[in-house]
């Protein structure tokens, strides 16, 4: 059997006609360029969600609000997730 490949239910034959479109669209030279502006545009995002998680922090505890309840979610969130991790590991077959 042959294994494809599935991103975001986009399987690999619409990923890469997406590319090929990209490429007649922009041309070759211009993709690397996209893709950098592309990555500087990610990292600028993460950097202001980051820096307005700390702001909230800060407020909130500059405030008295109990900020634990956060870290006991998403610690509570990873052990659902090692737990399912670990119950499809013996499930999983390979192709």
């Amino acid at each position: 059997m042959i294994q494809t490949i599935h991103f975001l239910f986009i399987g690999t034959t619409e990923i890469m006609f997406i590319l090929f479109v990209v490429i007649m669209v922009f041309g070759a030279d211009k993709i690397p360029e996209i893709a950098r502006g592309l990555g500087k545009g990610m990292r600028m995002m993460k950097d202001a969600s980051n820096d307005i998680k700390s702001e909230i922090t800060k407020s909130a505890e500059k405030n008295g609000i109990d900020t634990s309840v956060t870290k006991d979610v998403q610690d509570e969130l990873n052990k659902v997730k090692d737990d399912l991790e670990d119950f499809t590991g013996s499930i999983r077959r390979k192709l």
